[in-house]
């Protein structure tokens, strides 16, 4: 019985053996693998940070293109408004000249 002990021992030694040296192996890739996780989590932030700053200067420009288009509309509007203005005057003053006999 006795050796039948001493063999249970040696087989849980060789177990922890196994344990301890898988342990160790693990150990030493969970830095590279940390590192290329971190680096994976890097790039994807930098990715996903400039994707972002296009979208945000895609907006940017299409909201000063629309701001240039309808100052333009506006300027384009005020212009004809006094056109029709001094025109309008022109088109009374001849109704009144022609309804005062004037030709």
């Amino acid at each position: 019985m006795n050796e039948e002990r001493v063999q249970q021992i040696l087989d849980i030694e060789d177990q922890a053996r196994a344990i301890y040296e898988e342990a160790v192996q693990r150990a030493e890739e969970l830095p590279n693998q940390a590192e290329q996780e971190a680096q994976a989590l890097i790039e994807k932030a930098r990715s996903d940070a400039q994707s972002q700053a296009q979208r945000l200067l895609d907006e940017a420009q299409a909201t000063d293109a629309c701001a240039r288009i309808v100052d333009q509309a506006r300027d384009e509007a005020e212009r004809k408004e006094n056109i029709a203005q001094s025109r309008f005057d022109r088109a009374v003053s001849y109704v009144l000249d022609r309804l005062a006999g004037k030709e």
